[in-house]
């Protein structure tokens, strides 16, 4: 009797924690499945009533740029927390699975995906003679279309290899690629607009990739959770603040001041860039609410709560984001 009955309790123990595990994984496909119906279905919602026309498959490119955009996230934020935890005293050494390699195989197959529609023109190939893969090294967008899907291949070498810390290179290469594919040559001061970007992706990625790995690190409820999250949360604040001067910065290029409020509900960015602003709102009030937990609550931990929220919701604004890319652009009035 007393060999089976601690036998038994570990059954019993066990099987909790696999429909656990096992509900949060359905949960997770939910919020997985329903986020993609953002950047698919999003740009009829938004040209609606617009008389803008949208580009052959804007939905599949938008959930393409989502995916991509999410899959830089996720390592950065690893990289971002990994290091800011050195600094916490008493952190366990051993961190969390890395979500790394399977980020850089969905951004790599995300980037092959639009280097595809890139070759042909930016149109949908139909079949795979319609691809001209030797055209890519002929023009700017398909170089950078290439330097990405190289930099993904690259990320998750280095994030299998014994130093994971080498993905920082072929990370900040895709975000230079994608700032430099943002602003084309023939735009009025690119390289103001590529700088802008370039800042306006790097914070979000951290923002965003960052504390959903400190929410992974905090699972096991470590003694120096608290500390993880106080100072992931003050670099969090200039990030925020970065991503939201830059953000007005590029808005403003697109859409005169004049123009804004008229373009913000008639065309399809400006309805687009209204929703993320709102999101992005939402998600900073979710954030001072953390923060305050963190700092008044008895327990400094019961603010994983609302920042297990504010991480669904910038899962909606990288949707969103996705969704923007493969809009028109706003005509300067």
């Amino acid at each position: 009797m007393t060999l089976t009955r601690p036998t038994s309790g570990a059954a019993d123990a066990s099987g909790p924690r696999q429909s656990t595990g096992t509900g949060r994984a359905v949960a997770v496909l939910v919020l997985v499945a329903l986020g993609a119906l953002i950047p698919l279905l999003g740009p009829s919602a938004a040209l609606h009533d617009t008389g803008e026309a949208a580009a052959p498959g804007a939905g599949g490119i938008a959930l393409l740029r989502t995916v991509l955009f999410a899959a830089l996230c996720v390592p950065v934020g690893e990289l971002f927390v990994n290091r800011l935890a050195r600094s916490v005293p008493g952190t366990p050494p051993a961190p969390p699975r890395s979500w790394a390699p399977y980020a850089a195989g969905a951004g790599f197959l995300a980037a092959l995906g639009l280097a595809s529609v890139v070759s042909t023109g930016n149109l949908v190939p139909d079949s795979p003679s319609d691809l001209d893969i030797g055209g890519l090294y002929a023009t700017r967008d398909g170089k950078l279309a290439l330097l990405e899907v190289n930099a993904f291949a690259v990320t998750g070498l280095c994030a299998l290899s014994r130093r994971p810390g080498t993905q920082l290179w072929p990370l900040a290469a895709i975000v230079v690629a994608e700032a430099l594919r943002a602003h084309p040559t023939t735009e009025q001061s690119p390289l103001i607009g590529s700088g802008l970007t370039l800042v306006h992706l790097a914070c979000a990625a951290l923002w965003a990739g960052g504390l959903l790995h400190v929410l992974r690190s905090l699972r096991g409820g470590p003694p120096t959770g608290a500390a993880l999250l106080g100072l992931y949360a003050r670099v969090a604040a200039v990030l925020l603040a970065a991503i939201t001067a830059t953000g007005v910065c590029s808005s403003l290029r697109h859409m005169p001041p004049e123009t804004v409020v008229e373009q913000l509900t008639n065309t399809a960015y400006g309805r687009v860039l209204l929703a993320k602003v709102l999101l992005v709102a939402a998600v900073a009030a979710l954030a001072l609410w953390a923060r305050i937990r963190l700092s008044r609550a008895a327990d400094p931990l019961t603010a994983c709560a609302p920042a297990r929220v504010e991480v669904l919701a910038l899962g909606l604004v990288v949707a969103v984001s996705g969704l923007l890319t493969a809009l028109p652009l706003p005509i300067r009035w």
